[in-house]
């Protein structure tokens, strides 16, 4: 008997409270990078029910930025206390030498299952994600189970919308919806290798299991019913369950912080090797050590097989933050959706 393989992966809105912590970080780090490209910024945010609550370091000669402005177009309504403070002077002195800000592991991952070069479960949940979203813009979540390579289960709940529209809208997402264009390039792609055509839905007797609001329509969402917090969504950020992950988080770090712009050059590289070597799999890990330029692992697995990262790529702090050009206002629209897979220079 043949062993069944499941692979499973969520997606969230963007008016999901952790992701609105996400966004309110990413956007005061942007508005500080707007007048100072050299501001040194760790910004973390706890909202919910209300109230949210801005904490962290900052360093910049950015004047006009107004963190409460900032957290009220993001969250509404809503009460704000800040209570920033300046960047450790060790920290700095670590940094300022062109070191690493932290010590870390950073996970670069590619793969080719889809165009973007993510798992397939990870693109399906987040386009459909997407999908209702552009209707019903609230707080909201998706998930998708895969059996074999085929779509097993669906889950969405969506907040102001009834479980007959969610339904209708899930069946519109299979039909012919994102879901058929990232199935008929996977099928190309597969068919190019000449690995035959996979089968993307269960056949018609069994259909696709769809869970449209399991526990009931619902209307109050984001922080109206939930609290939230910024680097929460791990799974969501990066590669979905299936992939490991170094563990820090992104949103609110300025590019001095490897565990966000090595991360961001690890996918870089995945992304290379993928496309030189045409591998089906590519994992890439860097690993830092706090005030120390070189990283320590340069790592490149290639469908299995562990290489030295070739000496083409600057893997110090400067280095990657030159070839991304890192010090732009570009970050709040990475807290949307996932960091990866949405069109980013790092992608490329």
């Amino acid at each position: 008997m043949s062993k069944l393989i499941y692979k499973t992966a969520e997606s969230v809105s963007p008016k999901h409270p952790d992701k609105m912590c996400d966004q309110i970080s990413d956007a005061i780090l942007d508005a500080h990078l707007m007048e100072d490209p050299d501001a040194r910024v760790a910004v973390d945010v706890a909202g919910g029910h209300g109230q949210v609550f801005i904490t962290g370091e900052i360093t910049s000669r950015a004047a006009a930025v107004d963190p409460s402005k900032i957290a009220r177009r993001i969250a509404g309504d809503v009460d704000v206390i800040v209570h920033l403070a300046e960047q450790s002077p060790e920290i700095a002195g670590g940094v300022d030498t062109g070191g690493a800000g932290d010590q870390g592991i950073m996970i670069g991952y590619a793969c080719n299952e889809t165009p973007e070069f993510l798992p397939l479960e990870v693109v399906l949940s987040r386009r459909l994600n997407q999908f209702i979203y552009a209707k019903f813009p609230f707080d909201g979540k998706t998930q998708v189970t895969l059996r074999d390579g085929q779509i097993d289960s669906i889950v969405a709940s969506f907040q102001n919308v009834s479980q007959q529209e969610l339904k209708k809208l899930i069946k519109e997402f299979i039909s012919k919806g994102s879901y058929a264009v990232i199935a008929n390039a996977v099928r190309q792609s597969t068919n190019s290798k000449g690995t035959g055509s996979p089968r993307f839905a269960r056949d018609d007797q069994n259909g696709i299991k769809i869970f449209a609001n399991p526990a009931g329509d619902w209307q109050r969402g984001g922080f109206d019913s939930d609290a939230g917090l910024t680097g929460r969504k791990l799974m969501v950020d990066n590669y979905g369950p299936r992939i490991a992950v170094g563990g820090g988080c992104f949103s609110g770090k300025d590019p001095s912080k490897v565990d966000r712009s090595a991360a961001y050059m690890a996918r870089r590289i995945a992304v290379d090797y993928l496309r030189e070597r045409q591998a089906k799999e590519v994992f890439v890990r860097l690993a830092y050590a706090i005030g120390v330029a070189e990283p320590l692992e340069k790592s490149v697995i290639i469908d299995g097989q562990q290489e030295i990262i070739a000496d083409r790529y600057d893997l110090t702090p400067r280095g990657i933050i030159k070839t991304l050009n890192l010090k732009r206002p570009i970050y709040e629209p990475t807290a949307r959706y996932g960091h990866f897979g949405e069109g980013f220079g790092w992608d490329a």
